[in-house]
This record gives C-alpha cells, structure tokens and sequence, in this order.
C-alpha cells in the first residue's frame, strides 16, 4: 500500500472522523441518563431556592416540601400528565387556552407555596425562572432567574440577589391580572422593580416572561379560594413596559 498516495490519506482521514464521530456518540449515549439526572436534580434545587430552601440532598428535601405538581390547561388539572413531560420552551409560545402549565405546591414549616415556572427570551437567548407565590396566590414570596448567555454584569445581573430580591412582598393579582413592571431605576410601590443597569433587552423580556406566564394561572388559584375574580373580558388589563 502506498501510505504517500492521495487515495491513502483521503482512506485514513475517513475513517479517522468515522472513528472519532463514533467514539462521541457512544460517549454521548452512554452520559445521557447522568446529565438528565443532573438536569433533573437541578430543576429541584431551583425550585426549592424560590421558596428559600436549599440542601446537599435537593431529591430528598424536594420530596418532603412538594406536595402536589400538577399541568393545567385553561385553569384546570390534566390528569396523568407530569409537569417533567411540558416543554416549557414550546408551551409559552402557545395561546392561553391551549397552553399546559406546570404548577408546584409546597409546604414548609406550615405555610404553603405555589411555585410556577416561568420562560421567555433575554437578549441573547433564553431566560428562565421559579416564581413562589405565598399561600394567599396573589403576592410573591421568593423569585429565581437562569438564562443561557446573556451577557456578564449586565443581562447576566437577573441572577443576583439585586434583582431577585425585589421581588418578595410583590403583588401578581388584584381584582385582574396586574403583574410586576420593571422600571429604570425608579421602581416604587408593590408592582414594580428595578431592572439592571445596562441589560435594557433583559429586563423587558423578563417583564413580557412574567406576563405571559403568570397570567394563566389566575383562574386556577382563584377556584382555591387565593385570589380575586378577574375582571370582566372588556376591562383594560394591560401592563405597560418602562423603556429602560
């Protein structure tokens, strides 16, 4: 064989890549149930955070303060349906009506907590959180923000204590959907809080994520006796975004 030939090193640059690409996804097969279950255990440490809680065994403390997670469509339960089974990504971008909604509730040291996941789009990508709502369904106790590249000391600044931190004590539902406005730098009252210096994309879009995923939510937790009724079809429900 000649190894100086071009037919030789076309043969073996071939079979190199064959060989690597195959080498990758057996490597990648094999990893797959250990990075769902960190993915997994993560989502878990996350939702706990937003009730205040933490553990060097989350699966463990998960099971012991969720009492029930139930999908909604519409304000009702979908039986045998797993919030672990809605792609959160392709729910949000569905109609209100249409859309499955994952709800946590928890219990700890005797009070209860509805925690609702939340996504949108920052910047550069996607955001994503856990809103807990105190046992009354209409006011915020804890908030978590992720996202996947927004940018350092700016976008990336949802993630801090900053601005997660603004949010307990803040009114979702009155009499209507209300939400939370982010505001530049002079946020007041119980439905505002500041957005990041610098990160004007990423604050909006965490203001649009908030609405469009808490709003759905209003009939359920009122058929619990939490929050108001809504307001009638023809009243202005409109949340208005701060330029920043």
């Amino acid at each position: 064989m000649n190894v100086n030939s071009n037919s030789y090193t076309y043969g073996f640059a071939i079979a190199l890549v064959v060989a690597v690409a195959a080498a990758l996804s057996i490597a990648a097969t094999s990893l797959k149930p250990m990075q769902d279950a960190n993915v997994a255990l993560e989502k878990k440490s996350d939702i706990l955070s937003s009730i205040g809680l933490s553990s060097e065994d989350p699966a463990s403390l998960y099971a012991q303060v969720i009492k029930e997670q139930v999908v909604l469509v519409n304000g009702l339960v979908v039986e045998g349906v797993s919030p672990d089974a809605v792609d959160m990504a392709k729910a949000v971008a569905l109609p209100e009506t249409e859309r499955q909604t994952p709800l946590y509730v928890a219990e700890s040291e005797g009070k209860t907590y509805y925690i609702i996941p939340v996504r949108g789009k920052g910047l550069w990508g996607p955001i994503w959180g856990y809103i807990s709502l105190n046992e009354d369904g209409t006011s915020v106790y804890g908030a978590t923000f992720g996202h996947k590249s927004e940018t350092p000391g700016l976008g990336a600044e949802i993630t801090t204590e900053f601005f997660t931190g603004q949010f307990p004590g803040k009114v979702v539902y009155s009499d209507s959907y209300t939400g939370i406005e982010v505001r530049k730098g002079d946020a007041s009252g119980d439905q505002q809080v500041d957005g990041i210096s610098g990160g004007t994309i990423t604050s909006v879009g965490v203001q649009y994520m908030l609405e469009n995923c808490l709003k759905p939510y209003q009939a359920y937790l009122k058929s619990r006796g939490s929050v108001p009724a809504a307001a009638p079809a023809d009243a202005d429900t409109t949340v208005t975004v701060a330029t920043l």
